[in-house]
Formats: C-alpha cells, structure tokens, sequence
C-alpha cells in the first residue's frame, strides 16, 4: 500500500501523486493507447481546450491539438458551445467517429459551485458528469450562409446611411435607384451641388460608396439563392403563410434544431419576444419585451407580422380581436409573439399548419 505522503516520480519534469491529479508534464507516463477513456468534458476557448482528463490536459485549439486529444481514444466528447471556437472541433472530433454533445451554457451555470468556483479546468470537469443532460451535435447547413446573409445586409445597411449622408453635405435631392447607378459612374449631371469647401472630397466618398453598394446588393441575391436552394421544398415551415424560403432558411439557420426548446415560451423567449410582467400583490405591471434573444429572429419575426398578417388567417383573427386594445408597435409585437409561437408548434410537432 502507497503512503499519502510518497510521490510517484516520472521520466519529465514533475511528478504523480497517487491520490492527487497528475501535474502537467512532458511524457510523465506512456498513454495506453489500446483502451478508450470514455466520456471526455472539453472547456473550449480562443486558443485552447482543456480536457476533464488526461495527463496533460490543455491542448491547442488547432489541429495538432485536436489529433493529441484523439489518442486518447474518446467514447463521447461533452463540450459547452461557444461560438465559433466551438464550431471547428465539434465537426472535426464528430467527422473522426467520435460522438460529440452539447451542453446549453444556462444548464452549466446552474451546475456552478456554492463556493462559485470557476476555473477551465473545473468547467472540463462538469462537462464530463452532464452526459444525461446534453444534445447531440448536429451540423446545421444554412448556418453560415444565413450568417453571412445577416452580416452583408447590416453592411448594406450602414453604406445606404453612409451614402445618404453623404448626399446631404452636397445636395437637397433625394437617393435613388436611377441615381445611384449614375453616382456609381461618377456622374453628377442631373443633381444640384452646393459649391462647398469639401464638395470635391464627398463626391469621391459618393461614388465610391455607391459602387460598393450596388456590389453589396448583387451579392445579397446570390447569397439569398443559395440559402433558398438548402431548404427542402417540402419543409413544415412553408405551410405556414407569410413564410417563404428565405425566412425559413433564416428560422433553420439561426435555430438549428427546434428540439432544444420543449416548449413555446423557451422559444418565444430565444427570440427575446417574452414579455416582462412585474407583480406586486395584486398589482401587475408590464414593462414590453425583454429583448433579450436573437436580434435578427425578433426583427424577422416583427417584420412578418407587419407585412404578412392579412396572408395569416391565425394572425388576421388575432389582429381583429386585439386591434382595439393594443394600438402600433405593441400590437405588431403581440402578433410576432403569436407567429413565433405558430412557428414553434408547427415545426416541433413536425404537423403542417392548420387554421384552428
């Protein structure tokens, strides 16, 4: 029997307590390579994961590190997601055989020490014990295309404000569809110029912004074609109306896998659409929404509600009903809330959609 006071020694530098954790080190044992680990929690950041086991466990998040943390011959890798430097691992470990899971960031806080112990290491090590409460990875197709669709349009978004104030420190007139083309070319002709100072300087940031622009737009279609292409002609969503391809592709891209969301309100709540309701007694005060979800799910889903409540026939009795009770935008925002609830129902339950 080893004594808690002696130390294993090994051939790097460092050594091996029998009862403690191994110490980081260069080749303190050979690893046995012809026995798996089973379940392995991943703490992953920028540069570096760190494993719930082995004897060096911090790892660079690149390939080399990837293929190191494979020799350890993994069952199941247990990892929390976090963006995009979670992205590339999960898909490289689940292309290499290894089943991989994800567990929801609220779910691990819950798990956080009485002490509010945190360290990476101490993460990797929760990860490991939180099998039963993770979902599988699953590779979502449109994610990136929807990515760079939402990201060129808020680029697009900021060059039309650029331009417009632009057009203002030399101009009265209006932007244009037909001017803008004409302002791409570096013609003036048919827009009256203040003779200004800096006239010179902002009709160059004119054309310049406005050949962007039109690049910018030409870009958009192609990127919204192939985001129509990846969605299934006979996808749930398109039988609900008002939803067309592109906005189903946005709702799969942003959302993934609708069963992370078991029921409606943790879904209304992803698109920061859940209303925020302080009582006191008998007194109840609501303050609007908590936009605290997914910006681009909100607006998508306030737009649709806008523009394509008469198509809905939920939506349109929902309107009737509360048109005299809620007036703008706090009707507009009920109606989102309704459709994203439709949404939920539809594709959870994988049932076309119905009018009830």
């Amino acid at each position: 029997m080893v004594e808690r006071g002696t130390e294993a020694k090994s051939s790097g530098e460092g050594v091996t307590s029998p009862y403690g954790r191994t110490e980081h080190c260069e080749n303190i044992h050979e690893y046995r390579c012809d026995t798996s680990v089973g379940a392995i929690g991943i703490d992953i950041s920028k540069d570096h994961l760190v494993t719930s086991k082995g004897r060096v466990r911090k790892f660079a998040n690149n390939e080399k590190g990837y293929e190191e943390i494979l020799t350890m011959k993994p069952n199941i890798i247990v990892i929390e997601p976090t963006g995009v430097y979670s992205t590339r691992p999960c898909q490289y470990f689940k292309e290499r055989g290894v089943k991989v899971l994800l567990v929801s960031p609220t779910l691990l806080w819950k798990e956080k020490d009485v002490r509010g112990k945190k360290t990476d290491f101490y993460d990797a090590e929760k990860l490991e014990n939180m099998v039963n409460k993770a979902r599988e990875y699953v590779n979502n197709p449109l994610k990136e295309l929807v990515s760079l669709y939402l990201f060129m349009k808020d680029v697009q978004t900021k060059q039309e404000n650029r331009l417009r104030r632009a057009l203002f420190l030399v101009s009265d007139e209006k932007l244009s569809e037909k001017r803008l083309e004409k302002f791409s070319k570096g013609d003036f002709s048919d827009v009256k110029l203040y003779q200004l100072e800096y006239t010179n300087t902002v009709l160059r940031e004119i054309q310049v912004l406005a050949r962007t622009l039109i690049q910018t737009r030409e870009e958009l279609k192609e990127v919204r074609k192939m985001i129509e292409g990846n969605v299934p002609q006979d996808h749930v969503l398109l039988t609900i109306p008002g939803i067309g391809k592109l906005a189903a592709g946005i709702i799969i891209g942003i959302v993934g896998d609708i069963k992370r969301f078991p029921r409606p309100e943790s879904f209304v709540a992803y698109c920061g659409l859940d209303p925020i309701v302080e009582r006191s007694g008998r007194i109840e005060v609501r303050k609007g929404i908590s936009k605290r979800g997914n910006k681009y799910l909100r607006s998508l889903f306030y737009f649709l509600a806008e523009t394509q409540c008469s198509r809905n026939p939920t939506l349109l009795k929902f309107y009737e009903a509360h048109k005299d009770k809620l007036k703008g935008r706090k009707l507009y925002t009920a109606l989102a809330r309704k459709l994203a609830r439709i949404v939920w129902s539809v594709w959870y339950n994988n049932k076309p959609y119905e009018v009830k």
